[in-house]
């Protein structure tokens, strides 16, 4: 245990620890006052799988450091009053010249100078460190895993606590299944991860008996690009989906494994040892979003982080006694941790229907009262606190190697941090029951509601109610698009317009075409197959005696006020319309604009509101 966790941060210096062998002419790590050495901190990377964590490293003094005026007042008084008396000292036993005996390696330098004054003129040649700044260094860091979404406080303290942390963080090399890397500039998806592998110490009595670890609690963790909200998808473990092929890395090589169709979505990891590069490949298949990095965590970060944070307020709309899961709790508000909190986000027959989507909206609930906490000044404050909740998400963490390590964490941390709670939404993939299931064990998408809601994250539509001052040129927009389609709109029966695919995906005018036939009753339309050059943006081209007809499509499609091409002169007889489905095209029935609002019926939590499991 280091001075700093004794709570005397006052007197020894952190960066001091570090200090010169004579022997070898190297720095090395000294964590006590005695002389001998201990060895030094294992090299910065990725753990090896199965290899025991390191010991908990022990936390800051929640003792906050005295002034720089402070420090060096007192250190020039010490430092007079001590050399005089060593002097007197020296000159009655004759002093001590450089055969004296002294310690091989020397003792750490108090922050105040003058108790560190004889040990120093003892170690000749010496280099004298630079003082170190004041203040502690703070920073907030997300992390994920069966609990699936964590805000964590990170207090860093000196090169030591630096190494620690990097040791207990677990890496994956899923190369090529992701973005390669998130961007300041761009918005963020991270896909967390919680597995039902029966690791850590008691927790042989939850997930399935020799479970290789599936997805069994998967969100998807959008940011925006301005950083002003989030939205965080769960995704359904029994989901019916498909799953492509995915290349994985191991000990005898890269190997890829073939996909397979019509499947749960939890079998994306752990099946046929696929690895969470297969997750993150198959969620991009079903949203159509790019995962930039995976974080992924089993039962204990549930217990760890809960306990390290001092415990999640829920609330409760009855009594709860459920023996499957142990947990036991009467109606109102409670305080959890540990192994009752773990508890909480499993149990599937205390709320709800008792089915998997019920839990999903109870972990959601318990999630956001985390981030609230977690955001809280208690929290934040704490020196102490922030270590110990940093210790347990690192330990918890296996992360691609892309944040592997605590700089890469921070820096994904500064852009993750800047969301406030109010304008994180919690979001379940719209699902129905399997029809093709009589007893019904699994879901399939509902694309009605999931297509509108896949638009608006790829759109980077925010889905709270975030108030934001809108530029000069989005107001002129909206005018602009409002006085398009004021005016009469031709019958669906009466549009006639010409397909062209001119950057969309593949079969899109053909996909376009079935849409305004069959579901908006525009039988005058022709796939006419591709344009011939592609186009970035979608545009109808009109005749000015089709402009009832523009009207009518534009509504039905969203379509902006830009994508609206007027002609000088009539159109002649029947002549139709021309649509070009350019590259921002997403799909026949998805406004280009962007839906609005959410689509009615999905299931949603605020992170900033408290709502009683029920």
């Amino acid at each position: 245990m280091d001075a700093q966790s004794r709570g005397q941060a006052d007197e020894i210096d952190p960066a001091d620890q570090w200090v010169l062998n004579p022997q070898t002419g190297n720095y090395e790590l000294r964590l006590d006052h005695s002389t001998g050495q201990p060895p030094s901190p294992q090299p910065r990377g990725a753990r090896k799988a199965n290899a025991p964590r390191k010991g908990p490293a022990s936390p800051p003094s929640d003792e906050g450091p005295r002034t720089r005026g402070e420090a060096r007042a007192e250190s020039r008084t010490e430092s007079r009053t001590e050399s005089r008396a060593e002097s007197r000292a020296e000159s009655r036993s004759g002093g001590r010249g450089r055969g004296g005996t002294r310690a091989d390696v020397p003792g750490q330098r108090s922050r105040r100078a003058g108790k560190g004054q004889a040990e120093a003129a003892t170690a000749a040649g010496r280099r004298k460190r630079k003082p170190p700044k004041s203040g502690k260094k703070k920073a907030l860091v997300w992390t994920g895993g069966v609990m699936a979404f964590l805000l964590v406080g990170l207090s860093v303290t000196g090169y030591f606590v630096y190494q620690h942390f990097n040791g207990n963080i677990d890496t994956i090399d899923v190369q090529g299944a992701g973005s390669g890397g998130f961007k300041k500039d761009q918005p963020v998806n991270i896909l967390l991860i919680g597995t039902d592998k029966r690791t850590g110490e008691g927790n042989e009595g939850y997930g399935d008996a020799g479970s290789v670890g599936h997805a069994d609690t998967t969100l998807l963790f959008h940011v925006a690009k301005d950083r002003t909200n989030a939205t965080v998808l769960s995704i359904p473990r029994d989901l019916i989906t498909d799953i492509p092929d995915c290349e994985t890395k191991t000990a005898e090589g890269t190997k890829v494994i073939p996909g397979t169709s019509q499947v749960r979505f939890n079998t994306s990891l752990g099946q046929s040892d696929r690895d969470p590069g297969c997750t993150m490949r198959t969620v991009k298949e079903l949203t159509g979003l790019t995962v930039d990095h995976f974080m992924m965590a089993d039962f204990d970060a549930v217990k760890t982080m809960s306990t390290a944070v001092g415990g999640v307020e829920v609330c409760v709309a009855k009594d709860v006694d459920d023996p499957k899961s142990h947990l036991k709790l009467s109606k109102g508000t409670h305080t959890i941790q540990g192994e009752q909190a773990l508890a909480f986000v499993r149990t599937r027959h205390a709320f709800g229907n008792e089915s998997d989507l019920s839990r999903i909206e109870t972990q959601q609930q318990f999630l956001s009262s985390m981030i609230r906490k977690m955001k809280s000044g208690d929290t934040l404050t704490s020196p102490s606190k922030l270590f110990k909740l940093a210790e347990a998400a690192t330990n918890a963490l296996t992360v691609d190697t892309g944040i592997g390590d605590i700089q890469k964490l921070s820096d994904l941390a500064t852009e993750l941090a800047k969301v406030d709670p109010k304008n994180i939404t919690f979001m379940t993939l719209p699902v129905l029951d399997n029809p093709a299931e009589v007893v019904k064990a699994t879901v399939v998408v509902d694309e009605a509601k999931a297509d509108p809601l896949f638009a608006m994250m790829q759109n980077d539509i925010s889905l709270t109610e975030v108030q934001q001052k809108e530029k000069a040129d989005e107001q002129a927009a909206k005018t602009k698009q409002e006085a398009l389609l004021k005016g009469t709109k031709a019958d669906a029966a009466d549009v006639r317009v010409d397909v062209f695919n001119g950057g969309g995906p593949q079969g899109s005018a053909q996909e376009t075409l079935n849409w305004l036939q069959n579901s908006e009753g525009v039988l005058k339309s022709t796939n006419k197959g591709n344009a011939p050059a592609d186009v970035a943006k979608t545009t109808l081209e009109y005749a000015p005696n089709q402009a009832d007809q523009a009207r009518a499509l534009a509504e039905m499609m969203g379509l902006p006020a830009t994508a609206m091409k007027p002609g000088a002169e009539d159109a002649v007889g029947l002549e139709a319309m021309t649509l070009t489905l350019g590259k921002d095209f997403k799909g026949a029935g998805v406004p280009v604009t962007g839906p609005a609002k959410a689509p009615e019926g999905v299931q949603k939590v605020e992170a900033d509101k408290q709502v009683c499991a029920k």
